[in-house]
């Protein structure tokens, strides 16, 4: 890889950015507008959607166990056993079960997006597109677009759940909590403001992942190589951008509710 000057780096940077900047407001453009390739949407729904579902489930649940393990270790110094559930709860559905969603879907879906758009790129599939007169942008990147938010919604509160229990279960048959108390210090512990913070960033997230990975698949050069290139820098950007936007979107929550 050539070393580039400052200058020519950051005009780079720039360029990118407005590129990026350009490709997402059309696509967000193209929901509101004539045609909408429901096929494609629906397909793409079952992809992120189903094909996340075993990842999904697995990593919040036994992130909810960890939690639990690591929550009594904690709390036993304080005499606060009775505190685990409210922890774990609060846990997974402010931070842990938005965050970690996003990251596993873009791990997954982000870097398929980038190959399988690269791969059409390097062999001059979209150029045919454009040729017979397809949008490319409406055709490939909106219904990757929908189908993401969409779904990573739903994905969000699957992880929450399976984090919930799987908190449960470690603390009630490892830990030997009483079950009906740590439900209801982890039900009783969820506001209206903590449902909304953690549901309000799988939208954020899924238009970092299917922009992101839209991006570089459509701006994918030299070949096979450069397919490859593009899925890393796909999945490094969005789980880059997952996280910062989670810190920006978690003050702008804290400011709005008070917690």
């Amino acid at each position: 890889m050539p070393i580039l000057s400052p200058e020519v780096f950051i005009k780079k940077q720039v360029a990118a950015v407005q590129e990026y900047s350009i490709l997402s407001g059309r696509a967000i453009a193209d929901i509101f507008s004539r045609p909408l390739y429901w096929g494609d949407i629906f397909t793409q729904m079952d992809s992120i959607g189903a094909g996340s579902m075993p990842i999904i489930i697995m990593s919040g649940f036994f992130t909810g166990c960890v939690l639990a393990l690591q929550s009594v270790t904690a709390l036993k110094e304080f005499g606060a056993v009775s505190m685990t559930g409210s922890l774990v709860a609060l846990s997974m559905v402010k931070e842990l079960g938005p965050v970690l969603t996003g990251l596993m879907v873009s791990g997954r879906n982000a870097a398929g997006m980038a190959s399988e758009l690269g791969s059409m790129k390097v062999t001059e599939q979209i150029d045919a597109m454009r040729a017979l007169g397809t949008d490319p942008i409406r055709k490939l990147v909106t219904p990757r677009l929908i189908a993401t938010v969409f779904m990573l919604f739903f994905l969000t509160i699957i992880a929450d759940f399976s984090g919930i229990v799987g908190g449960t279960l470690v603390a009630v048959n490892m830990l030997g909590l009483n079950a009906s108390s740590y439900l209801h210090s982890s039900y009783s512990s969820l506001v209206h403001g903590d449902i909304v913070q953690g549901l309000t960033k799988p939208i954020f997230s899924g238009f970092i992942i299917a922009t992101v990975g839209c991006f570089f698949g459509m701006r994918t050069t030299g070949g096979t190589q450069g397919v490859g290139r593009a899925t890393t820098q796909a999945v490094v950007v969005s789980s880059v951008f997952i996280i910062i936007v989670d810190f920006i979107v978690t003050r702008l929550m804290i400011g709005i509710f008070g917690s």
